[in-house]
């Protein structure tokens, strides 16, 4: 089996949404992009950062799902990163609440000695320095490097966001942060932009509006599957990266075409993610139910024109 290696937080989270509202649950980037790829037949390891207020049962879903959690550092007398946010009734926007780093202020990624040499590696959302010294960690190339990130990084950290940019074969952002990166309005130009910053392809991620992959002059888009109820779409995005890069880490093809059919596949997990609370949902799925709605996918977006 091919190897995913992932770096993201793994967190507690509080959410407010129109629906409802939780107490601390498990969050964090890596925990959803982890649980997403466990959808897939490969070998997995998440890099992050704990306190050891983290629930061990919590650690032990984790490897229930086959995920490596040596790369887990658990910190004596730490407290693990928390958010907490609250969604507006259109559930597109949201007000960050609570942010408390913790341990996080002070992470030093290891990766494990047996995903030095993961085939793809996956750069959640996290200061680009971190991202960076994943990458100097590798102790051969992997076929492809996806990094995730935001605007706070752009405000914050613009110059090692660019160092590590370059370094990296895909990034995936939202439709406002490409703009942010670019400087453009128009999304074509914005990823057309970000290419000649180093990635090969360019992944604009639009919500429930679907998401669109830019690679020299082609572009392919993916709709977001219309859902009766969005219940909280809180990881959604990670979710959504998961199904990418664990799509593309089983079936070894990273060409375009096969990009194509990665998106779809993160596109479909990432609907599932929405419809409970944090990663309620993910925690139940089942295999039968990830094919039959790739298959609403596939009626979805399938047809003949004729000419």
């Amino acid at each position: 089996m091919n190897k995913l290696l992932i770096v993201g937080t793994v967190a507690f989270d509080a959410i407010e949404t129109p629906f409802g509202k939780t107490d601390k649950i498990l969050g964090g980037a890596g925990t959803y992009i982890g649980l997403s790829a466990a959808n897939f037949n490969l070998q997995s390891a998440i890099v992050s950062i704990v306190g050891d207020d983290f629930p061990q049962e919590y650690l032990d879903l984790l490897t229930s799902r086959n995920i490596d959690i040596s790369g887990i550092e658990v910190v004596k007398g730490g407290k693990t990163f928390f958010w907490s946010g609250k969604y507006h009734n259109d559930m597109n926007s949201r007000d960050t609440l609570v942010t408390e780093l913790n341990v996080l202020a002070d992470f030093n990624p290891v990766v494990p000695q047996n995903f030095k040499d993961a085939d793809v590696v996956m750069l959640g959302n996290l200061h680009p320095m971190v991202q960076s010294s994943v990458l100097d960690q590798m102790t051969s190339k992997p076929k492809l490097v996806v990094l995730d990130t935001m605007n706070f990084w752009m405000d914050c950290a613009l110059e090692d966001l660019l160092n590590v940019i370059k370094r990296v074969d895909v990034i995936t952002i939202n439709d406002e942060e490409a703009r942010q990166l670019s400087g453009e309005y128009s999304l074509v130009k914005a990823a057309a932009k970000i290419q000649t910053m180093g990635p090969k392809y360019v992944v604009i991620k639009k919500g429930e509006h679907g998401a669109l992959i830019f690679h020299k002059n082609e572009v392919f888009f993916a709709p977001a599957l219309p859902l009766e109820e969005v219940f909280d779409p809180t990881g959604a995005g990670d979710t959504f990266a998961g199904g990418f890069a664990g799509y593309l880490t089983q079936t070894d093809n990273i060409t375009f075409e096969n990009m194509k059919n990665a998106i779809i596949h993160g596109s479909n997990l990432a609907s599932f993610c929405v419809e409970k609370f944090g990663t309620e949902r993910m925690l139940t799925l089942t295999k039968e139910e990830v094919v039959s709605r790739l298959k609403q996918f596939k009626s979805l977006t399938q047809y003949d024109i004729s000419l």
